[in-house]
């Protein structure tokens, strides 16, 4: 019914999935195995967004298309009394941590954050601008 609301929202949902992303990035820091309890280290996801196809009322929006597991080499430290170290090869005795990069996590949520303020700023102005014409219309 009203196409800029749309438009927003879809927005609205792509940001959350990106926070999430993020979020869980950031909470993984130091993840230095998996759910089974092999010592691979936490892999970064990040979000691939994609238009929404145009609809029946000309509105468009974004979406997202995926989360992707980001393949980068993991960070190695020294510890080798840690549950997790290497037993054997040219890495033994160190840790693999995941390559989080909290300065980058943390600009992309602030970037998220502010195009998430963004889009609901839009939706008040457009709400505004119905509740104008309506008011005109009346």
């Amino acid at each position: 019914m009203f196409p800029s609301l749309d438009i927003s929202t879809s927005a609205l949902v792509a940001q959350r999935a990106r926070m999430n992303a993020i979020s869980s990035n950031l909470a993984n820091l130091s993840t230095t195995h998996n759910e089974e309890g092999e010592p691979i280290p936490y892999q970064p996801r990040f979000v691939v967004f994609e238009p929404k196809p145009i609809g029946s009322h000309g509105a468009s929006g974004v979406r997202v298309n995926s989360v992707e597991i980001e393949d980068v080499e993991p960070l190695y430290r020294y510890e080798p009394h840690h549950p997790d170290a290497i037993q054997e090869g040219p890495h033994k005795g160190y840790v693999a941590y995941p390559n989080v990069n909290m300065m980058t996590e943390f600009t992309d949520a602030l970037e998220a954050a502010r195009a998430y303020q963004a889009n609901l700023g839009a939706i008040e102005i457009a709400k505004d601008m119905s509740r104008q014409t309506l008011r005109i219309l009346a």
